[in-house]
Protein backbone atom coordinates (compact mmCIF):
# COMPACT_ATOMS: atom_id res chain seq x y z
CA UNK A 1 0.00 0.00 0.00
CA UNK A 2 3.21 2.22 0.80
CA UNK A 3 4.50 1.93 -2.78
CA UNK A 4 1.18 2.24 -4.44
CA UNK A 5 1.13 6.09 -2.82
CA UNK A 6 3.98 6.39 -3.26
CA UNK A 7 3.51 5.58 -6.96
CA UNK A 8 0.92 7.39 -6.79
CA UNK A 9 2.46 10.72 -5.31
CA UNK A 10 5.16 10.49 -8.29
CA UNK A 11 1.81 10.71 -10.94
CA UNK A 12 0.28 13.22 -9.70
CA UNK A 13 4.05 15.04 -9.77
CA UNK A 14 3.74 14.05 -13.00
CA UNK A 15 0.70 15.69 -13.75
CA UNK A 16 1.13 18.77 -12.14
CA UNK A 17 4.29 19.57 -14.25
CA UNK A 18 2.68 17.64 -17.34
CA UNK A 19 0.29 20.76 -16.62
CA UNK A 20 2.37 23.14 -15.64
CA UNK A 21 4.30 22.45 -19.31
CA UNK A 22 1.48 22.66 -21.12
CA UNK A 23 0.34 26.02 -19.57
CA UNK A 24 3.98 27.19 -20.51
CA UNK A 25 3.74 26.39 -23.71
CA UNK A 26 0.70 28.08 -24.42
CA UNK A 27 1.93 30.96 -22.53
CA UNK A 28 4.91 31.36 -24.67
CA UNK A 29 2.86 30.85 -27.86
CA UNK A 30 0.46 33.74 -26.93
CA UNK A 31 3.61 35.83 -26.23
CA UNK A 32 4.94 35.08 -29.32
CA UNK A 33 2.13 35.45 -31.09
CA UNK A 34 1.30 38.76 -29.39
CA UNK A 35 4.47 39.95 -30.53
CA UNK A 36 4.54 39.21 -33.80
CA UNK A 37 1.42 40.93 -34.02
CA UNK A 38 3.00 44.15 -32.43
CA UNK A 39 6.13 43.63 -34.71
CA UNK A 40 3.75 43.29 -37.62
CA UNK A 41 1.95 46.42 -36.88
CA UNK A 42 4.75 48.66 -36.21
CA UNK A 43 6.38 47.13 -39.70
CA UNK A 44 3.02 48.13 -41.29
CA UNK A 45 2.80 51.60 -39.59
CA UNK A 46 6.04 52.71 -40.57
CA UNK A 47 5.42 51.12 -44.01
CA UNK A 48 2.51 53.33 -44.29
CA UNK A 49 4.39 56.84 -43.63
CA UNK A 50 3.13 56.34 -39.73
CA UNK A 51 6.95 58.20 -38.61
CA UNK A 52 7.05 60.64 -41.46
CA UNK A 53 3.17 61.75 -40.66
CA UNK A 54 3.92 61.68 -36.57
CA UNK A 55 7.01 63.80 -37.61
CA UNK A 56 4.80 66.59 -39.84
CA UNK A 57 2.12 66.52 -36.83
CA UNK A 58 4.20 67.13 -33.90
CA UNK A 59 6.20 69.58 -35.53
CA UNK A 60 3.24 71.78 -35.76
CA UNK A 61 1.80 73.78 -32.62
CA UNK A 62 -2.05 73.10 -33.84
CA UNK A 63 -4.74 72.00 -31.19
CA UNK A 64 -6.46 70.39 -34.35
CA UNK A 65 -3.57 67.70 -34.19
CA UNK A 66 -4.68 66.59 -30.39
CA UNK A 67 -8.40 66.09 -31.86
CA UNK A 68 -7.02 63.70 -34.58
CA UNK A 69 -7.09 59.89 -33.38
CA UNK A 70 -4.86 57.00 -34.11
CA UNK A 71 -7.20 54.00 -34.10
CA UNK A 72 -5.60 50.55 -33.73
CA UNK A 73 -6.41 48.08 -36.23
CA UNK A 74 -8.50 46.54 -33.32
CA UNK A 75 -10.99 49.34 -33.38
CA UNK A 76 -11.03 49.67 -37.22
CA UNK A 77 -12.09 46.15 -37.82
CA UNK A 78 -14.52 45.95 -34.61
CA UNK A 79 -15.89 49.10 -36.43
CA UNK A 80 -16.35 48.47 -39.78
CA UNK A 81 -17.24 44.33 -38.44
CA UNK A 82 -14.35 43.32 -39.69
CA UNK A 83 -14.73 46.03 -43.39
CA UNK A 84 -18.29 43.45 -43.86
CA UNK A 85 -19.18 43.57 -47.58
CA UNK A 86 -22.67 44.98 -45.87
CA UNK A 87 -20.99 47.78 -44.58
CA UNK A 88 -19.67 49.09 -48.33
CA UNK A 89 -20.15 52.43 -49.10
CA UNK A 90 -18.74 53.08 -52.40
CA UNK A 91 -15.52 51.90 -53.93
CA UNK A 92 -13.09 53.83 -56.22
CA UNK A 93 -10.07 54.17 -57.70
CA UNK A 94 -8.89 54.95 -54.38
CA UNK A 95 -10.51 52.34 -52.21
CA UNK A 96 -13.46 51.15 -50.40
CA UNK A 97 -15.27 53.46 -47.84
CA UNK A 98 -17.22 51.44 -45.04
CA UNK A 99 -19.76 52.66 -43.10
CA UNK A 100 -19.11 52.03 -39.29
CA UNK A 101 -19.35 53.11 -35.55
CA UNK A 102 -17.09 54.25 -33.00
CA UNK A 103 -17.63 53.16 -29.37
CA UNK A 104 -18.81 56.84 -28.50
CA UNK A 105 -22.17 55.92 -31.00
CA UNK A 106 -20.53 57.93 -33.36
CA UNK A 107 -21.18 57.35 -36.96
CA UNK A 108 -18.58 57.33 -39.53
CA UNK A 109 -17.12 56.76 -42.87
CA UNK A 110 -14.07 54.76 -43.15
CA UNK A 111 -11.67 55.30 -46.28
CA UNK A 112 -9.80 52.14 -46.70
CA UNK A 113 -6.86 51.97 -49.27
CA UNK A 114 -7.12 49.71 -52.57
CA UNK A 115 -3.32 48.73 -52.81
CA UNK A 116 0.33 49.38 -50.80
CA UNK A 117 1.57 52.36 -53.34
CA UNK A 118 4.06 54.66 -52.65
CA UNK A 119 2.18 57.33 -54.15
CA UNK A 120 -1.44 56.69 -52.81
CA UNK A 121 0.34 56.33 -49.15
CA UNK A 122 1.72 59.68 -49.84
CA UNK A 123 -2.06 60.88 -50.77
CA UNK A 124 -2.97 59.72 -47.50
CA UNK A 125 -0.17 61.29 -45.37
CA UNK A 126 -1.17 64.49 -46.99
CA UNK A 127 -4.72 64.46 -46.71
CA UNK A 128 -4.47 63.85 -42.79
CA UNK A 129 -1.79 66.27 -42.64
CA UNK A 130 -3.78 69.28 -44.73
CA UNK A 131 -7.36 68.04 -42.67
CA UNK A 132 -6.07 68.48 -39.00
CA UNK A 133 -5.34 72.51 -40.08
CA UNK A 134 -8.80 72.88 -41.46
CA UNK A 135 -12.14 73.43 -39.29
CA UNK A 136 -14.92 74.79 -40.91
CA UNK A 137 -18.55 73.52 -41.35
CA UNK A 138 -18.51 73.50 -45.23
CA UNK A 139 -15.31 70.86 -45.25
CA UNK A 140 -15.40 67.70 -44.58
CA UNK A 141 -13.73 66.85 -40.76
CA UNK A 142 -11.77 64.05 -40.53
CA UNK A 143 -11.94 61.97 -36.80
CA UNK A 144 -7.99 59.94 -37.03
CA UNK A 145 -6.35 57.25 -39.15
CA UNK A 146 -4.92 53.97 -38.69
CA UNK A 147 -1.90 53.11 -39.98
CA UNK A 148 -1.08 49.62 -38.91
CA UNK A 149 -3.18 47.87 -41.47
CA UNK A 150 -2.11 46.39 -44.19
CA UNK A 151 -3.45 49.44 -46.06
CA UNK A 152 -4.04 52.97 -44.80
CA UNK A 153 -7.51 53.56 -43.23
CA UNK A 154 -8.76 57.08 -42.45
CA UNK A 155 -11.99 57.73 -40.54
CA UNK A 156 -13.93 60.61 -41.59
CA UNK A 157 -17.82 61.86 -40.57
CA UNK A 158 -20.56 60.25 -42.30
CA UNK A 159 -21.43 62.34 -45.05
CA UNK A 160 -25.24 60.34 -45.87
CA UNK A 161 -26.52 62.15 -48.68
CA UNK A 162 -24.06 61.35 -51.79
CA UNK A 163 -22.19 63.59 -53.76
CA UNK A 164 -23.44 66.39 -56.42
CA UNK A 165 -22.06 64.81 -58.94
CA UNK A 166 -24.50 61.83 -58.24
CA UNK A 167 -27.22 63.98 -57.86
CA UNK A 168 -26.88 66.23 -60.87
CA UNK A 169 -25.63 63.17 -62.99
CA UNK A 170 -27.00 60.05 -61.41
CA UNK A 171 -29.70 57.94 -61.35
CA UNK A 172 -30.20 58.75 -58.06
CA UNK A 173 -33.80 58.21 -56.34
CA UNK A 174 -35.47 61.36 -56.21
CA UNK A 175 -32.44 63.29 -57.66
CA UNK A 176 -34.84 65.10 -60.07
CA UNK A 177 -36.99 67.16 -57.46
CA UNK A 178 -34.07 67.13 -54.60
CA UNK A 179 -31.59 69.37 -57.28
CA UNK A 180 -33.77 72.05 -57.53
CA UNK A 181 -32.64 75.64 -57.58
CA UNK A 182 -32.85 76.76 -54.76
CA UNK A 183 -30.40 73.63 -53.20
CA UNK A 184 -27.93 74.44 -56.59
CA UNK A 185 -27.39 77.94 -55.17
CA UNK A 186 -26.80 77.04 -51.52
CA UNK A 187 -24.50 74.06 -53.04
CA UNK A 188 -22.85 76.83 -54.47
CA UNK A 189 -22.04 79.34 -51.73
CA UNK A 190 -21.36 76.92 -49.19
CA UNK A 191 -18.74 75.82 -51.99
CA UNK A 192 -17.34 78.97 -52.32
CA UNK A 193 -17.62 79.51 -48.92
CA UNK A 194 -14.96 76.29 -48.28
CA UNK A 195 -12.75 77.77 -50.88
CA UNK A 196 -12.37 81.15 -49.53
CA UNK A 197 -11.62 79.86 -46.36
CA UNK A 198 -8.98 77.69 -47.80
CA UNK A 199 -7.32 79.96 -49.73
CA UNK A 200 -7.80 83.37 -47.75
CA UNK A 201 -8.71 82.18 -43.62
CA UNK A 202 -6.25 79.45 -43.12
CA UNK A 203 -2.58 80.72 -41.44
CA UNK A 204 -1.32 79.35 -45.17
CA UNK A 205 -3.19 79.01 -48.29
CA UNK A 206 -4.50 75.91 -49.16
CA UNK A 207 -4.65 74.94 -52.63
CA UNK A 208 -7.45 72.25 -52.96
CA UNK A 209 -6.23 71.30 -56.67
CA UNK A 210 -9.10 69.04 -57.06
CA UNK A 211 -12.57 70.78 -57.07
CA UNK A 212 -15.32 69.11 -58.71
CA UNK A 213 -18.70 68.08 -58.04
CA UNK A 214 -18.09 64.47 -57.23
CA UNK A 215 -15.82 66.40 -54.11
CA UNK A 216 -18.94 68.48 -53.04
CA UNK A 217 -20.69 66.25 -50.31
CA UNK A 218 -24.45 66.95 -49.22
CA UNK A 219 -24.95 66.31 -45.35
CA UNK A 220 -28.00 65.13 -43.64
CA UNK A 221 -29.73 68.83 -44.03
CA UNK A 222 -28.38 69.07 -47.99
CA UNK A 223 -25.71 71.53 -47.02
CA UNK A 224 -22.40 71.16 -48.99
CA UNK A 225 -18.87 69.86 -47.88
CA UNK A 226 -16.12 70.20 -49.78
CA UNK A 227 -13.79 66.72 -49.57
CA UNK A 228 -10.81 64.26 -50.43
CA UNK A 229 -8.06 67.03 -49.90
CA UNK A 230 -5.70 63.83 -50.95
CA UNK A 231 -3.80 66.11 -53.70
CA UNK A 232 -3.95 69.75 -52.18
CA UNK A 233 -1.42 71.40 -51.14
CA UNK A 234 -0.55 74.07 -48.26
CA UNK A 235 1.39 76.66 -49.54
CA UNK A 236 4.06 79.02 -47.93
CA UNK A 237 2.26 83.20 -47.73
CA UNK A 238 5.32 84.05 -49.48
CA UNK A 239 4.13 81.92 -52.54
CA UNK A 240 2.16 83.23 -55.50
CA UNK A 241 1.95 80.16 -57.35
CA UNK A 242 2.67 75.75 -56.76
CA UNK A 243 5.35 74.22 -59.82
CA UNK A 244 4.69 70.44 -60.77
CA UNK A 245 7.07 68.82 -62.79
CA UNK A 246 4.28 66.95 -64.11
CA UNK A 247 0.57 68.38 -64.64
CA UNK A 248 -2.57 66.49 -63.51
CA UNK A 249 -6.05 67.16 -62.84
CA UNK A 250 -9.34 66.03 -63.81
CA UNK A 251 -11.02 66.36 -67.39
CA UNK A 252 -12.92 69.10 -67.46
CA UNK A 253 -12.02 70.47 -64.11
CA UNK A 254 -8.53 71.31 -65.13
CA UNK A 255 -7.44 74.79 -65.42
CA UNK A 256 -6.19 75.21 -69.01
CA UNK A 257 -3.59 78.28 -68.10
CA UNK A 258 -2.07 75.51 -65.07
CA UNK A 259 -1.90 73.40 -67.97
CA UNK A 260 0.47 75.48 -70.22
CA UNK A 261 2.51 76.46 -67.60
CA UNK A 262 2.63 74.29 -64.76
CA UNK A 263 2.35 76.55 -62.51
CA UNK A 264 -0.73 76.36 -60.26
CA UNK A 265 -2.22 79.24 -58.36
CA UNK A 266 -5.65 79.65 -56.16
CA UNK A 267 -7.05 81.10 -59.59
CA UNK A 268 -6.74 77.65 -60.33
CA UNK A 269 -9.00 76.61 -57.67
CA UNK A 270 -11.45 79.60 -58.91
CA UNK A 271 -11.28 77.86 -62.67
CA UNK A 272 -12.54 74.47 -61.40
CA UNK A 273 -15.36 76.23 -59.52
CA UNK A 274 -16.43 78.02 -62.63
CA UNK A 275 -17.11 74.61 -64.01
CA UNK A 276 -18.98 73.76 -60.93
CA UNK A 277 -21.41 76.48 -61.66
CA UNK A 278 -21.54 75.79 -65.04
CA UNK A 279 -22.53 72.47 -64.29
CA UNK A 280 -25.19 73.44 -61.48
CA UNK A 281 -26.54 76.02 -64.18
CA UNK A 282 -26.93 73.69 -67.55
CA UNK A 283 -27.28 69.95 -65.74
CA UNK A 284 -24.25 68.76 -67.94
CA UNK A 285 -21.48 66.89 -67.08
CA UNK A 286 -18.01 68.50 -67.81
CA UNK A 287 -16.27 66.21 -70.15
CA UNK A 288 -18.05 63.80 -72.57
CA UNK A 289 -15.52 61.40 -73.98
CA UNK A 290 -16.90 60.75 -78.03
CA UNK A 291 -16.04 58.27 -80.34
CA UNK A 292 -13.31 59.47 -83.02
CA UNK A 293 -13.44 61.95 -85.10
CA UNK A 294 -15.36 63.55 -83.08
CA UNK A 295 -13.47 65.80 -80.15
CA UNK A 296 -14.62 65.36 -76.15
CA UNK A 297 -17.31 67.72 -75.08
CA UNK A 298 -16.06 70.16 -73.05
CA UNK A 299 -18.75 72.37 -70.68
CA UNK A 300 -16.40 74.96 -70.01
CA UNK A 301 -15.68 75.78 -73.55
CA UNK A 302 -20.01 75.20 -74.83
CA UNK A 303 -21.02 77.63 -72.02
CA UNK A 304 -18.68 80.01 -73.12
CA UNK A 305 -19.97 79.85 -76.18
CA UNK A 306 -23.40 79.81 -75.45
CA UNK A 307 -23.37 82.61 -73.51
CA UNK A 308 -22.51 84.76 -75.90
CA UNK A 309 -24.74 82.90 -78.77
CA UNK A 310 -27.81 81.81 -76.73
CA UNK A 311 -30.60 83.53 -74.38
CA UNK A 312 -29.40 82.45 -70.67
CA UNK A 313 -32.89 80.54 -70.10
CA UNK A 314 -32.01 78.26 -73.21
CA UNK A 315 -29.17 77.24 -71.42
CA UNK A 316 -30.17 76.54 -68.01
CA UNK A 317 -30.68 73.24 -66.98
CA UNK A 318 -34.76 72.60 -67.77
CA UNK A 319 -34.86 70.92 -64.68
CA UNK A 320 -34.91 74.44 -62.91
CA UNK A 321 -36.17 76.56 -65.21
CA UNK A 322 -39.75 76.87 -64.17
CA UNK A 323 -38.95 77.21 -60.07
CA UNK A 324 -35.26 79.65 -60.77
CA UNK A 325 -34.59 82.83 -59.09
CA UNK A 326 -33.42 84.78 -62.79
CA UNK A 327 -31.68 87.10 -60.81
CA UNK A 328 -29.59 84.65 -58.89
CA UNK A 329 -29.26 82.47 -62.30
CA UNK A 330 -27.87 85.69 -63.99
CA UNK A 331 -25.40 86.35 -61.09
CA UNK A 332 -24.29 82.83 -60.92
CA UNK A 333 -23.89 82.45 -64.97
CA UNK A 334 -21.49 85.89 -64.84
CA UNK A 335 -19.65 84.65 -61.80
CA UNK A 336 -19.12 81.51 -63.88
CA UNK A 337 -17.23 83.30 -66.61
CA UNK A 338 -15.24 84.98 -64.93
CA UNK A 339 -14.04 82.29 -63.31
CA UNK A 340 -13.58 80.04 -66.55
CA UNK A 341 -11.34 83.26 -68.56
CA UNK A 342 -8.39 81.50 -70.00
CA UNK A 343 -5.68 83.85 -68.20
CA UNK A 344 -5.90 83.32 -64.06
CA UNK A 345 -5.55 86.89 -63.35
CA UNK A 346 -8.45 87.81 -64.61
CA UNK A 347 -10.48 85.32 -62.62
CA UNK A 348 -12.08 86.74 -59.54
CA UNK A 349 -10.96 85.77 -56.15
CA UNK A 350 -13.04 83.39 -54.21
CA UNK A 351 -13.60 85.95 -51.54
CA UNK A 352 -15.43 88.42 -54.25
CA UNK A 353 -17.15 85.72 -55.28
CA UNK A 354 -18.41 85.39 -51.86
CA UNK A 355 -19.52 88.92 -51.41
CA UNK A 356 -21.29 88.97 -54.83
CA UNK A 357 -23.43 85.41 -53.87
CA UNK A 358 -23.95 86.88 -50.12
CA UNK A 359 -24.95 90.56 -52.23
CA UNK A 360 -28.19 88.22 -53.49
CA UNK A 361 -28.76 86.37 -51.10
CA UNK A 362 -31.38 84.23 -50.63
CA UNK A 363 -34.19 86.17 -52.66
CA UNK A 364 -35.62 85.13 -55.76
CA UNK A 365 -36.41 87.14 -59.23
CA UNK A 366 -38.00 90.29 -58.82
CA UNK A 367 -40.36 91.43 -62.12
CA UNK A 368 -37.07 92.87 -63.65
CA UNK A 369 -35.19 89.77 -63.89
CA UNK A 370 -36.99 88.89 -67.74
CA UNK A 371 -35.79 92.00 -68.92
CA UNK A 372 -32.44 91.94 -67.04
CA UNK A 373 -31.72 88.68 -68.36
CA UNK A 374 -33.41 89.02 -72.19
CA UNK A 375 -31.11 92.01 -72.84
CA UNK A 376 -28.11 90.74 -71.23
CA UNK A 377 -24.66 91.61 -72.96
CA UNK A 378 -20.79 91.45 -72.12
CA UNK A 379 -21.05 95.33 -71.92
CA UNK A 380 -23.05 95.61 -68.29
CA UNK A 381 -22.84 98.59 -65.94
CA UNK A 382 -21.17 98.93 -62.87
CA UNK A 383 -24.26 98.48 -60.79
CA UNK A 384 -24.18 94.65 -62.14
CA UNK A 385 -20.35 94.47 -61.76
CA UNK A 386 -20.64 93.32 -58.33
CA UNK A 387 -17.69 91.38 -58.21
CA UNK A 388 -15.01 93.33 -56.27
CA UNK A 389 -12.58 93.02 -58.80
CA UNK A 390 -14.35 94.63 -61.62
CA UNK A 391 -12.93 93.05 -64.66
CA UNK A 392 -14.73 92.92 -67.79
CA UNK A 393 -17.63 90.78 -68.44
CA UNK A 394 -16.04 90.85 -72.30
CA UNK A 395 -14.69 87.35 -71.66
CA UNK A 396 -12.52 85.98 -75.18
CA UNK A 397 -14.62 82.65 -75.91
CA UNK A 398 -11.91 82.03 -78.59
CA UNK A 399 -8.93 82.21 -76.06
CA UNK A 400 -10.34 79.21 -73.93
CA UNK A 401 -9.14 77.00 -76.27
CA UNK A 402 -9.83 73.00 -76.40
CA UNK A 403 -6.83 72.23 -74.39
CA UNK A 404 -6.93 68.55 -73.71
CA UNK A 405 -6.38 67.82 -70.07
CA UNK A 406 -3.19 65.94 -68.90
CA UNK A 407 -3.98 62.96 -66.11
CA UNK A 408 -0.64 62.40 -64.76
CA UNK A 409 1.73 62.55 -61.70
CA UNK A 410 3.60 65.22 -60.21
CA UNK A 411 5.78 65.65 -57.31
CA UNK A 412 5.62 68.68 -54.39
CA UNK A 413 7.99 66.39 -51.61
CA UNK A 414 6.01 63.55 -52.50
CA UNK A 415 4.23 61.76 -55.50
CA UNK A 416 0.47 61.97 -55.59
CA UNK A 417 -1.79 60.32 -58.39
CA UNK A 418 -4.44 62.04 -60.20
CA UNK A 419 -7.99 61.16 -59.93
CA UNK A 420 -11.06 60.88 -62.13
CA UNK A 421 -13.95 62.80 -63.21
CA UNK A 422 -16.45 60.89 -61.79
CA UNK A 423 -14.43 59.37 -58.96
CA UNK A 424 -15.95 60.88 -55.46
CA UNK A 425 -13.77 60.36 -52.31
CA UNK A 426 -17.50 59.00 -50.43
CA UNK A 427 -19.61 57.14 -53.56
CA UNK A 428 -23.33 57.40 -53.48
CA UNK A 429 -24.49 56.19 -49.77
CA UNK A 430 -27.30 54.48 -49.39
CA UNK A 431 -27.68 53.97 -45.33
Amino acid sequence: MYIALVFAGFSGVSIGLGVLLVGLRFWLYKYVKRHRKLRLRRQLFKRNGGLLLQQQLTSREDRSVEKTVIFTSKEIEKATENFSSDRILGQGGQGTVYKGMLPDGRIVAVKKAKAVDKDQVAEFINEVVVLTQINHRNIVSIFGFCLETEVPVLVYEYIPNGNVFELLHGDVEGGHTAANWELRWDIAKDTAHALGYLHSSVTCPIYHKDVKTANIMLDHKHRAKLADFGTSRVISVDDTHLTTPVVSGTPGYLDPEYHQSSQYTDRSDVYSYGVVLAELLTGEEPYILQPPPQHPKKLAINFLRDMKEKPLLDIIDPRIRDDCALDQVKVMAKIARLCLNRKGEKRPTMSSIIMELERIGSSHGDSQAHHILETDDDEDDDEEQAVQVRESFNIDVASTSATQPVQGRESFNIDVASTSATQPMFPRQTY
